[in-house]
């Protein structure tokens, strides 16, 4: 029996779309699906949870939960990777409670910046010791990482393990339509060519029937930028660079230094940009899963259609050999995208089919967007050298050289803003040197 492991089981909802849309699929029926989780409380609804989904959806697959993650990863094909080290508490609390007491305000802190920094350096230990299972029980899967940070987190797998490894996120494959959605204009006969790294890649084309789309897009934005909404960031952007990024305005806010600023505190408002929205939405998640259970856990007429996640499309065509393109995060080996380093994780377009996955070459970016992925690129390569070194100098160099960080604060305080996290941490960390 083929297998397909997700760690990180015990998130529910997600493994409800990522495991529910494999069951959907004729070709992945009769696998076994294991779901491992260090919560074994929401370990035991994700299996209630898809044990009912299996029947409604009279699918053939096997549900089994596993205590020993080792056993959960024997022989698996698949490994689906959805962990979050730390949590919301003491994790994300201390990403965003520390850095306020200098100031440095965040929205997300789950990509760069100073809380993408230190989620990596939590997590990149704990894929370390996935990886070193999977070597040893299932060296010949594939691991689809959806774990954030992800151009930190899949690089360093692709660098330092001999497990092969694709990030996948949401944001590529629905940036053409809700663009073209919140502008009111139609989505029929669009293509479209998107590339960068992780939620900064860059909608480099979006043609109709041949005809560039972007000259309307831009004169819409710069229409819709008079009234507030939530895409403002996004908007300046692609005034001042020319081009739409991929992931959300509260997002792209912390990845750059023109927005959160204390000098300016008006932009705040002016550009809807929404501080502290992630631990807010972790609040509202936990206390909306309370009421959630009901209808997921508990619902014997539970049903699911596929959803758009890259996950199972990229099973399936390993599985049937019948080709499947999407947006795929990959070493940059040999320029994919020429003008970012080859040690870079970038987001490019990828092909996916029984003999594995291609990704395909972009060539050069504008300069400009290689500009602002490199401002980015320089903090993930220099969190990743700190995770496997163990030397703490690179943590203040990776924040030093991080665009919002530095923006805001002195060298001087960002050693120490750094000390302070490493210190609150505790046991969440490896011992720096």
């Amino acid at each position: 029996m083929s297998k397909i492991t997700i760690i990180g089981a015990g998130s529910t909802a997600f493994a409800k779309n990522l495991l529910g849309d494999c069951m959907t699929v004729e070709a992945l029926q009769d696998f076994e699906f294991a779901l491992f989780d260090i919560d074994q409380e929401r370990l035991k609804e994700s299996e209630a949870m898809l044990t009912n989904l299996k029947e409604s959806l009279h699918s053939t697959v096997k549900i089994a939960s596993y205590t020993d993650r080792k056993q959960a990863l024997r022989n698996a094909k698949y490994v689906i990777n959805t962990i979050h080290v730390g949590g919301y508490n003491p994790g994300t609390i201390t990403d965003f409670e520390i850095p306020k007491k200098y100031n440095l305000r965040q929205t997300i802190a789950d990509t760069v910046g100073i809380g993408g920094i230190f989620r990596s350096l939590r997590t990149i230990p704990v894929l370390m010791d996935i990886a070193k299972d999977m070597e040893e029980v299932c060296p010949n899967a594939w691991f689809l990482n959806y774990t954030n940070p992800m151009a930190v987190l899949t690089g360093t797998m692709l660098r330092y393990t001999n497990i092969k490894t694709v990030g996948l996120c949401h944001s590529v494959q629905v940036c053409a339509s809700r663009l073209l959605d919140s502008l009111e204009m139609p989505k029929d006969k669009v293509q479209w060519k998107i590339a960068g790294i992780n939620h900064m890649a860059w909608l480099l084309e979006i043609t109709r029937d041949g005809k560039d789309l972007y000259p309307v897009i831009k004169q819409r934005a710069m229409v819709k930028q008079k009234t507030k909404h939530d895409d403002m960031v996004r908007f300046e952007l692609m005034k001042h660079f020319g081009y739409y990024v991929t992931e959300s305005s509260e997002h792209n806010a912390e990845y750059h230094p023109y927005f959160i600023k204390s000098k300016y505190p008006e932009l705040i408002d002016r550009l809807n940009i929404p501080l502290d929205e992630y631990p807010r939405r972790c609040v509202n998640q936990i206390e909306g899963w309370k009421n959630m259970r009901e209808v997921l856990v508990n619902n014997k007429n539970l049903t699911h259609e596929r959803t758009h996640e890259y996950g199972s499309y990229i099973i399936e065509a390993m599985e049937t050999d019948v080709p499947f393109k999407f947006g795929g995060n990959v070493l940059n080996t040999g320029g994919l995208i020429s003008n970012l380093p080859e040690k870079a994780c970038v987001e490019v377009p990828c092909v996916v089919d029984r003999s594995g996955i291609a990704p395909t070459y972009v060539g050069e970016l504008p300069q400009q967007l290689a500009a602002l992925n490199q401002t980015n690129i320089n903090t993930q390569l220099l969190t990743i050298e700190a995770a496997m070194t163990l030397k703490k100098e690179y943590i203040y160099q990776a924040a030093m050289l991080d665009p919002h960080t530095a923006a805001e604060l002195s060298l001087d305080d960002i050693v120490s803003l750094c000390d302070d996290l490493i210190e609150a941490h505790g046991d969440w960390l490896p011992k720096y040197n």
